[in-house]
C-alpha cells in the first residue's frame, strides 16, 4: 500500500510518493505541483482549495482564507461565511484535496501519509497537524521536520561521505534553522531553532505597510476586498523585485487609482528589522550545536521565500558562501517527505537512511528556590530535558520537600526557555502524596521521556514509598476534545470538494471575476462579456468547444494580467 508524503505549507502545499525513479511530486487537478494553501466556500457550499480559492480571496474575501498554518495548535476560530473553522480543520481540507489528487493520479485509495512540520513547531502544533491529517481521512503515524525532509532530498544528491549542513528554511509563515550532520547513511540533527511567526508573509506585510503609510491609510478602516487587493499588489511587487530594482503598486479605490513607486534600496532598508530577527535563531542553533560558521560544509535553501534575491544575498553575506539551490526550494520538503514515506513503508528499492531528531524546546518543571534571606521563592523553571537534546530521550531529576509535614508535591510540566515558570507553556500537572516528615527528608524522582513522535511522558516516584504516578502529555493548549474531533469529522465529511473535472473551468471563472473587479471601463465590459459567453457554453456541455474557448479566454486573461490591467 502506497504511503504518500505531504508538505503542508503556509503558502503552498505539495504531495509526493516513492516510485522506481525516486521521490516524485504529484500534480493537482490543474496539472500543477504547487497547491496554494487557500480555502474558500462557493455559493453552493462546496469547498474550493488552491488556485480557485486564491482567486476568490479578492472577489469573495468573506468566504476565503489563507495563512491558517500560523495558528495551528490554537483555539483561533476562522470564519468563512456563517461557519467557523479551527486551523486544523482548514488544513484538513487542503490535505483532503491533496489526497484526492494523489488517489486520482495513482489510481488507488490512500490511507496513510507522512506529513512535514516546521522543526520549531511545539507539541501542540505538531499534534494539531497530525489531527488535520486524520480529519482528512489519513492515518498519520509519522511526522517529519521540514528541514530534515529537505536535508534528505539534498543529501541523496550531495554524494558526500560526511557533511555538516545548515538548513535555512524560510516559508510563507515560519522560519526554521536546522543544523544536521550526514555520515554513513545517518542524518543526525545537531540543533534546531526558529520562529513560528516569521516568514515570507512578513516581507509582504512590509510592502503593505509602506503602501498604507504613503497614502495615509489605516488598514482597519478599509473593507476586506480593498485589503485583499492591496495584499495581492504587495505580493506581486515582492516577486517583481526578483527582476527589477523598482516596482509599482496600484490599487483602485473609490473610482481612483492609488499608486506607489518603490525602489529596491527603499525595500531593503524597510526590511532590515526582519533580517535582524532572522539572525537570532541562526546564532542560537550554531551555539547549541557548538559550531562556528566556518565549520559548515553547506547551506541549504528551503521554502518559497528563499527564492527572493534579498534573502539569497543575505544568506551569502552572512555565511560567506553560496547556498545550495539545485533542488527547488518549493519542492525539497515534499521530496524528502516522499522518501520518508518510502522508508516507513520499508520500500525494497530504498537504501535505509537513519534519522535522528532533537527536542526543539526545553521541557521542565517549576521549583522553589531558597533565597539568601532564608525563605523559599516559588515559580522558578527547572529544565529537565534541554532543547536540542537528541530524541528519544529519558532524563530524571530529584526534588525534595521544602517545608515540615508537607503532604503533597505538585509537579507541573512546562515547555519553554524562560527563567520563570509563568513565562513558559503549561502542558499538564501531577499531584503526588508524600509522608509528612521534616523539610528535605522526603524526595521524589521526576522522569521525563520524550519519543521520536514528540510524545512526552512524565513519571513521578516517591523515593520512600515507591508510589508512582504517570502522565502522558496528549492534551495540549488548543487541542480538540474527542467530542469536538467526532463533530469535526462529521462536518467535514458533509462538505463536498469541487469536482476535479470542473476545476479548470471554475478557475477561469474565478480569475475572470477577479479581473472584472480589478478593472473599469471598456476592459471591464470585455471581461464581463467573455465570462457570460463562457458560462453559456458550459451550459451546452460541448467538451471540445469548452476546451478551445477556455484556452482562448485564458490567453486574453494572461495578457491582461501581464499588462497590469489598466
Amino acid at each position: 500500500m502506497t504511503i504518500i508524503g505531504i508538505d503542508l505549507g503556509t503558502t503552498n502545499s505539495l504531495v509526493s510518493y516513492w516510485s522506481e525513479n525516486g521521490s516524485q511530486l504529484i500534480p493537482n487537478a490543474l496539472g500543477k505541483l504547487l497547491t496554494p494553501s487557500v480555502v474558500s466556500l462557493d455559493e453552493d457550499g462546496k469547498v474550493l482549495v488552491g488556485e480557485i480559492a486564491k482567486e476568490r480571496m479578492i472577489t469573495h474575501p468573506e468566504f476565503s482564507t489563507s495563512v491558517f498554518k500560523r495558528y495551528m495548535g490554537t483555539k483561533k476560530k476562522i470564519q468563512l461565511g456563517a461557519t467557523t473553522y479551527l486551523p486544523e480543520e482548514l488544513s484538513a481540507l487542503v490535505i483532503r484535496s491533496l489526497k484526492e489528487d494523489a488517489e486520482h493520479y495513482l489510481g488507488q485509495s490512500l490511507h496513510e501519509a507522512v506529513i512535514s512540520v516546521p522543526a520549531y513547531f511545539s507539541d501542540a502544533q505538531k499534534k494539531a497537524t497530525k489531527r488535520a491529517g486524520e480529519l482528512a481521512g489519513l492515518k498519520i503515524e509519522r511526522l517529519i521536520s521540514e528541514p530534515t525532509a529537505a536535508a534528505i532530498s539534498y543529501g541523496l544528491h550531495l554524494n558526500e561521505a560526511e557533511c555538516k549542513f545548515l538548513v535555512f528554511d524560510l516559508g510563507g509563515g515560519t522560519f526554521d534553522v536546522s543544523i544536521l550532520e550526514l555520515f554513513d547513511n545517518v542524518m543526525e540533527v545537531r540543533a534546531v531553532a526558529g520562529d513560528n511567526y516569521l516568514g515570507g508573509e512578513d516581507f509582504t506585510e512590509t510592502l503593505i505597510s509602506m503602501f498604507l503609510k504613503h497614502h495615509s491609510l489605516i488598514a482597519a478602516d478599509l473593507d476586506r476586498k480593498t485589503q485583499a487587493l492591496i495584499r495581492k499588489q504587495a505580493e506581486q511587487a515582492k516577486q517583481a523585485f526578483c527582476e527589477s530594482k523598482k516596482v509599482t503598486m496600484s490599487v483602485s479605490k473609490d473610482d481612483a487609482s492609488l499608486t506607489f513607486d518603490i525602489s529596491l534600496d527603499e525595500y531593503e532598508t524597510a526590511t532590515k528589522p526582519i533580517f535582524q530577527k532572522l539572525k537570532v535563531p541562526i546564532e542560537r542553533a550554531l551555539h547549541d550545536a557548538k559550531l562556528k560558521i566556518k565549520d559548515l560544509d553547506a547551506i541549504l535553501l528551503v521554502g518559497g521565500a528563499t527564492k527572493l534575491p534579498l534573502i539569497r544575498s543575505f544568506v551569502s553575506r552572512l555565511f560567506g558562501q553560496l547556498a545550495y539551490a539545485h533542488v527547488s526550494p518549493d519542492e525539497a520538503v515534499a521530496i524528502g517527505a516522499g522518501v520518508q514515506a518510502a522508508l516507513k513503508g520499508k520500500h525494497a528499492m530504498l537504501k535505509e537512511v537513519f534519522l535522528t531528531d532533537v527536542c526543539p524546546y526545553t521541557l521542565g518543571t517549576s521549583i522553589s528556590i531558597r533565597k539568601a534571606q532564608g525563605f523559599h521563592e516559588s515559580g522558578h523553571f527547572l529544565p529537565i530535558i534541554e532543547r536540542n537534546t537528541t530524541i528519544p530521550v529519558s532524563k530524571v531529576d530529584r526534588l525534595y520537600t521544602i517545608y515540615d509535614n508537607q503532604k503533597v508535591i505538585n509537579v507541573d510540566i512546562l515547555q519553554g526557555e524562560a527563567r520563570l515558570a509563568k513565562d513558559n507553556i503549561f502542558l499538564g500537572e501531577l499531584n503526588i502524596s508524600v509522608p509528612p516528615k521534616p523539610a528535605g527528608t522526603e524526595a521524589i524522582d521526576i522522569r521525563f521521556t520524550y519519543d521520536i513522535n514528540g510524545l512526552l511522558e512524565a513519571e513521578v516516584i516517591v523515593i520512600s514509598t515507591g508510589l508512582k504516578k504517570t502522565l502522558v502529555i496528549e492534551k495540549d493548549p488548543g487541542a480538540m476534545t474527542p467530542e469536538e474531533i467526532a463533530q469535526s469529522i462529521a462536518h467535514l465529511a458533509q462538505l463536498k470538494i469541487h469536482p476535479r473535472d470542473q476545476q479548470e473551468n471554475r478557475l477561469l471563472i474565478a480569475r475572470g471575476e477577479r479581473l472584472f473587479e480589478e478593472n473599469i471601463g471598456s476592459l471591464r465590459h470585455e471581461i464581463g462579456q467573455l465570462l457570460r459567453s463562457f458560462e453559456d457554453l458550459l451550459d451546452q456541455q460541448h467538451a471540445e468547444q469548452i476546451t478551445a474557448e477556455r484556452d482562448r479566454i485564458k490567453a486574453i486573461f494572461n495578457s491582461i494580467d501581464a499588462q497590469g490591467g489598466l
